[in-house]
């Protein structure tokens, strides 16, 4: 699909040109044979609400980014490798319309899209890109656990292990990274080394906890609330390392993305 840009100056220039907007936060992404597919604004649904984030589709990986000054400065990239990513639509609810869920093993989330033209063109222009990578690496895709896809927030007004206790300002929302449930701190007190995820244990509830130890004859790392492993700014954000309330949110607005590759959706 991409072929004919590989190693071309052009292509080059705006890779460089990601690398230079997100700056020295930013890992470098040339590299021999990779080709920025595409790039544009989705709506990805975080921890408490929405926010808009630029992707980038490489034809081996999908970055993105919080929005600093849109197409000049973006932070806190993200890198997902394509030959792990799964695709699911989901279907339009209310003012929830045109999103998909992106699933790897170490990361899973929903976007928006601002039309059903550009979900389809986003969603085709992915899968064509996990399908050639993996056609030219030989490879099928692997069957990985994948990484749960976050109950939002608003989702839950009470605990979703116990079903009683009910979130309040001084009682915190909390995660299981084993399962994407939004539970309250008692329910949450243990942590997992889930190695797909992280290389430190994380939050999960009691429930996933007991399943995974029955799972692992009972081993597994135990590491109670408060001890042990410390706050890194991840554990309990939305995968963005954070929730900055100072975004902006909501559904983003069409900035029409580039594909240079043509569409994938008319092949």
């Amino acid at each position: 699909m991409v072929d004919r840009l590989v190693h071309s100056e052009i292509n080059s220039r705006r890779i460089m040109q990601v690398e230079q907007c997100f700056g020295s936060s930013g890992q470098p992404l040339a590299m021999p044979d990779r080709v920025l597919v595409g790039e544009g604004i989705l709506t990805k649904m975080c921890r408490k609400k929405p926010k808009p984030r630029q992707f980038f589709l490489f034809n081996d990986i999908l970055v993105y980014g919080n929005i600093v000054i849109n197409k000049k400065k973006y932070n806190k990239q993200h890198i997902i490798p394509l030959e792990t990513v799964k695709l699911q639509s989901i279907q339009d609810d209310g003012y929830f319309r045109n999103g998909w869920q992106i699933i790897s093993p170490s990361k899973s989330f929903s976007v928006y899209a601002a039309s059903s033209t550009e979900k389809s063109e986003w969603m085709a222009h992915i899968n064509r890109c996990v399908q050639d990578l993996l056609t030219k690496q030989g490879k099928q895709q692997s069957d990985v656990e994948d990484s749960p896809v976050w109950v939002p927030d608003s989702d839950a007004r009470v605990c979703m292990n116990c079903h009683k206790s009910e979130f309040s300002v001084l009682n915190r929302k909390h995660h299981c990274r084993k399962c994407g449930a939004v539970v309250c701190g008692p329910c949450s007190s243990q942590r997992w080394l889930l190695a797909e995820q992280a290389s430190k244990p994380l939050r999960v509830c009691l429930n996933c906890y007991e399943k995974l130890k029955q799972g692992s004859g009972g081993g597994g790392e135990v590491v109670a609330e408060g001890k042990g492993t410390a706050n890194n700014g991840n554990l309990d954000s939305s995968g963005d390392s954070s929730d900055d309330e100072n975004e902006a949110d909501g559904l983003a607005t069409s900035d029409q993305p580039t594909f240079y590759g043509g569409s994938a959706t008319k092949n």
